[in-house]
């Protein structure tokens, strides 16, 4: 899928299956140009594709179209389109009992919040209140590391901006004296041993399935060396305590995984009290049944884990949850890998845990997304299902939309302006309404015979063209220049078949937008270039926008206000 053809293509029948049948050029093009920036320069170009696709994805049936993009383009789930108010409710929890339903939202606190952790914390809210049971936010904190304190507070303010209420909370490394106590034990009973092996060695034996020599270090001469762990006689990477599990598992996840492991370096909420911590794997398996947890709610990435924390629960005599595992949710063109974050944040591609091209809650927030479109999102689109789902942002907008559009106010604005002259102009003022349909009030906009409209639209209109300015007059192309264009006002009834044309008056404020694209090339390189400042002037009232009010800069899309002191904004969506 390499041809420009192909890619107006695939977004056309994206855009014609979400909207019932029917593709909106403008949508289409505003995704092309964004999606690649050097198309901005061939803009002429693509605007003719455009034109031609979406004529011709509109003549198909509403099925031909979801079975082209699923044979052509490798749609794996066709969208189909659904009302505001149609919903979809994830299906009936199994095992579930009413008043005794406890799920968890356990995040790392090893990075900002993002969609994916968005979306399995709605499912497991909603478990929780549909059966009456209990939630808990606990944070899976035990590798001193990772942890940072402005990581904890991104997951509380994220999981409250998405509505969500927890009963109780918790943090993994609040028992560290109970996961010590369950070590002695294990050790004792011939479960856990230490190990002085290497990272390197230790994967060797893991991936032959061979046991280690050490494995016989249980009992009194286990508890000997954990004692000295525990008074920081060994350094980190020195030792460490494996369980003995199943070495030949077809499950790697069992051969004599690390349960313990020594870390030396301060932990945010414990400084260094301890230095022997214990892995995920323990410290997860322990806490779902300190907690009660009777179900986990999970991406599928963890299934191969279920095995060894019921293994773990086994030895310790603790009780095991119901397992209900989905599959991980990917948006094209992003990364839900906090590993991955770091490292382009690290590279400086881009600016921090919010930048808009991220899938982070902070970055979506910046794009204007509402915390009630992931909510729909999630529970009518994404749901429970172990299908591989790799969501177009453009769902997620459609449904933002729907949620913006009645409460928004619509601004002027002109991308790229270009000065209009008008001849036979008297002045004049124009009363226009913040909201077609809501009452959000008034403004006047007085004009003269200089205004400004965007550069696309000086481009499209040809000399001796007729087109309407909105709202204002009937206006001919009389003349074009390279700084400013001529039109000659002319009369008669307003013009219903020609452009209508955006503009903006003398007196106008210049405005900055940041565009962006996908962050991520179809072959899964890093495009560097996928974001960029878009310059245009609007109306004066733009400086009653308060800072992170969304509003709708008309014919142009949704866009939210990024500064306190500058005019600069982000671009929300079509």
């Amino acid at each position: 899928m390499n041809t420009l053809r192909d890619k107006v293509m695939e977004a056309a029948l994206r855009n014609a299956v979400e909207h019932g049948g029917k593709a909106v050029a403008k949508a289409v093009l505003s995704k092309i140009l964004g999606s690649d920036p050097a198309l901005r320069q061939r803009v002429a170009e693509v605007k003719q594709v455009v034109e031609e696709v979406v004529e011709e994805v509109n003549s198909m049936e509403p099925e031909a179209q979801k079975r082209v993009l699923a044979e052509k383009f490798g749609a794996q789930e066709p969208l189909r389109h659904r009302d505001v108010g149609e919903t979809r409710l994830p299906p009936p929890l199994p095992g579930a009992v009413e008043g005794k339903v406890v799920t968890r939202l356990p995040p790392e606190p090893s990075g900002y919040m993002h969609l994916g952790h968005a979306l399995a914390g709605l499912i497991n809210e909603h478990y929780a209140r549909r059966y009456g049971g209990k939630l808990w936010l606990r944070f899976e904190d035990t590798n001193p590391r990772k942890a940072r304190l402005e990581f904890y507070e991104s997951f509380r303010k994220g999981y409250r901006w998405l509505g969500i209420e927890w009963d109780f909370e918790k943090n993994n490394s609040d028992d560290m004296e109970k996961y010590y106590m369950y070590a002695e034990r294990m050790i004792r009973q011939g479960f856990l041993y230490p190990c002085f092996c290497s990272p390197e060695e230790m994967h060797r034996q893991r991936s032959q399935g061979i046991g280690c020599t050490h494995r016989s270090l249980v009992g009194e001469a286990g508890l000997d060396v954990w004692e000295k762990a525990l008074n920081r006689m060994y350094g980190e990477g020195e030792v460490s305590f494996r369980l003995v599990g199943e070495v030949s598992s077809p499950n790697t996840a069992l051969r004599d995984p690390v349960m313990f492991r020594i870390v030396d370096h301060p932990h945010p909420l414990k400084g260094r009290e301890y230095i022997v911590w214990p892995t995920y794997d323990f410290a997860a398996a322990v806490q779902d049944a300190l907690c009660g947890v009777t179900h986990v709610l999970r991406s599928s990435e963890f299934a191969f884990r279920d095995e060894l924390q019921n293994m773990i629960r086994g030895i310790l005599g603790l009780s095991n949850p119901v397992y209900v595992e989905f599959s991980r949710f990917e948006f094209r063109g992003a990364t839900t890998s906090k590993r991955e974050i770091r490292s382009l944040i690290e590279e400086k591609v881009v600016s921090g845990w919010d930048d808009p091209r991220l899938s982070t809650i902070e970055a979506v927030k910046r794009r204007g997304i509402l915390p009630q479109a992931i909510r729909e999102f999630t529970l009518t689109y994404a749901g429970v299902t172990q299908a591989k789902k790799t969501f177009d942002w453009s769902l997620l907008h459609s449904i933002n939309r729907k949620h913006l559009d009645p409460v928004t106010r619509r601004l002027w604005f002109v991308a790229s302006p270009v000065k209009l002259r008008l001849i036979n102009h008297k002045r004049a003022q124009v009363e226009v309404p913040y909201h077609p349909s809501t009452n959000m009030g008034k403004r006047l906009i007085k004009t003269g015979d200089t205004l400004y409209i965007s550069g696309l639209d000086a481009e499209n209109i040809g000399v001796g063209e007729a087109f309407r300015l909105k709202l204002l007059a009937n206006v001919k192309m009389v003349e074009k220049g390279a700084d400013e264009v001529i039109g000659e006002v002319i009369d008669g009834p307003p013009i219903r078949e020609g452009k209508i044309i955006q503009w903006v008056p003398e007196d106008n404020r210049r405005v900055k937008v940041i565009r962006y694209g996908s962050l991520f090339a179809e072959d899964g390189s890093v495009d560097r270039e996928s974001l960029w400042v878009e310059e245009g002037l609007a109306e004066a009232a733009v400086e009653s926008v308060a800072f992170e009010e969304v509003v709708q800069f008309e014919r142009y899309g949704f866009v939210r206000r990024d500064s306190p002191h500058e005019l600069r904004f982000v671009y929300c969506h079509d």
